[in-house]
């Protein structure tokens, strides 16, 4: 909807309430409900603050050291949230009420440089410098239980009942027992102004798959973090709960495969052409350019500890940073044909920041382009079994490390981003490392 649209649906009351929300390093929103017509009259021209400490915080919102541009010796002050009205749009499950993403900005009116969709921005600005524009698609997969979200706390997320009790990848009957939810998503995200092309079900107990039409990067990772947050809402309302998180249990995680393609200025594909793979020069130097980046940027593919538990051999989560036509074992997959070619990143999971990982892949390219990378020939089969390749980071730990020394992610991303999200690692790594987990205590209460 446009600000005109706004201001009468506010007048005729069918909008009383504005989400004004920015997207967080862990790749949440987070923001304000404000009252439809003090958003018109006010937030649209002045924008609204919110606390820095958005952008310095851990999962839990504690309040961490290490961060220099939001700290208790800075005051924590504020940013100035800036909507941007090409994301205003009605939100179907939620009454009367309409949403826009922000940008954000210091109270002097700077880009604030840890800002995850502003980093995506620099990143597509430098990559419009070499005439081409990227375009994305996120596969999101998540587990569904039909337990409560409050349920599911109460148990410690322990005995928690799945929404299918066996594995339904592709089953029309599987699926059929949650289809009320699933259409339900499907058709509220339309309402939003998403484009779903369809659900289907996957491998571990309660697991499936929503997907949508691809888009220009920015617009795909907007879409992405608004279906992640509504689908939670939605199943909730539902009495039922759904997570992201990238190995929930022993079984198969959730990935988030996220499809990658280059356009030239005629609008056409600057990756086809009559190489290996089917890949133009520029198409080949821009795979080389991620399989050259990879290891270095899995931080922003795999941000969290969990992440890392998703990478097991013949598990479809890949270990071998390798390139192949159609083949699921490799890190980078090609998939599509003609003018739908692209690659398929196969590293993040359903936790990722889709800014981020696509800022990432959006440098990585860049990378290869401006250093005219060779690529590497391409693997044929199983690349768990190939012992040369380099691997993805077995842990969080090894990325944060990768990451902090890469001056490759220097240059792309600057100095400041590199630190700041060096520290969001750390403070991650910190807090598992200090934490006393349930498998400790079943293997050594007694018995040790």
């Amino acid at each position: 909807m446009d600000l005109e649209e706004l201001d009468v649906s506010v007048d005729n009351g069918s909008i009383d309430t504005v989400l004004l929300a920015l997207t967080d390093m862990q790749g949440r929103l987070q923001g304000k409900r404000l009252h439809g017509r003090y958003f018109v009259d006010e937030v649209v021209t002045g924008g609204s603050e919110g606390c820095n400490y958005l952008l310095a915080v851990d999962v839990d919102m504690n309040t961490v050291d290490g961060y220099p541009m939001s700290s208790w010796s800075t005051g924590y002050g504020d940013f100035v949230m800036q909507p941007d009205f090409a994301t205003l749009r009605r939100v179907p499950w939620q009454p009367k009420t309409a949403l826009v993403l922000a940008d954000l900005f210091t109270v002097g009116g700077e880009s604030v440089y840890a800002s995850p969709r502003q980093i995506l921005r620099r990143q597509l600005d430098r990559l419009a410098e070499h005439g081409l524009t990227a375009f994305a698609g996120t596969e999101l997969e998540f587990v569904l239980y039909r337990d409560s979200y409050e349920q599911a706390f109460d148990k410690n997320y322990r005995d928690l009942i799945p929404a299918n009790q066996y594995n339904v990848d592709y089953s029309m009957l599987g699926t059929a027992r949650v289809e009320p939810l699933l259409r339900r998503i499907r058709n509220e995200m339309y309402g939003a102004g998403l484009q779903p092309e369809s659900a289907k079900g996957e491998c571990n107990f309660g697991q499936h798959e929503i997907a949508f039409r691809y888009a220009d990067a920015l617009t795909c990772a907007d879409h992405h973090v608004i279906y992640k947050n509504g689908a939670k809402e939605i199943a909730a309302q539902e009495g039922m709960a759904l997570t992201f998180m990238a190995k929930p249990n022993a079984r198969e995680g959730n990935s988030c495969h996220i499809h990658f393609s280059l356009r030239g200025r005629d609008g056409r594909s600057a990756m086809l052409g009559d190489g290996p793979g089917h890949l133009s020069v520029t198409g080949q130097r821009v795979l080389a350019g991620l399989l050259a980046t990879m290891r270095e940027f899995s931080l922003f593919f795999a941000p969290n500890i969990n992440s890392y538990k998703r990478y097991q051999p013949g598990s479809f989560a890949p270990t071998a940073v390798r390139w192949g036509v159609d083949n699921r074992t490799c890190a980078l997959r090609m998939a599509g044909h003609g003018q739908g070619m692209r690659v398929e990143n196969r590293v993040p999971g359903g936790d990722v920041n889709p800014y981020l990982a696509i800022a990432a892949l959006v440098a990585g390219a860049i990378y290869g382009i401006e250093h005219e990378l060779e690529l590497e020939p391409e693997f044929t089969g199983n690349a768990y079994q190939d012992a040369t390749a380099p691997r993805v980071p077995a842990t969080l730990r090894e990325a944060g490390e990768l990451w902090l020394g890469s001056s490759i992610a220097r240059e792309a991303f600057g100095a400041d981003v590199l630190g700041h999200y060096a520290n969001m690692a750390r403070v991650e790594q910190a807090a598992f490392d200090a934490a006393v987990t349930d498998w400790e205590l079943r293997r050594g209460f007694e018995r040790l």
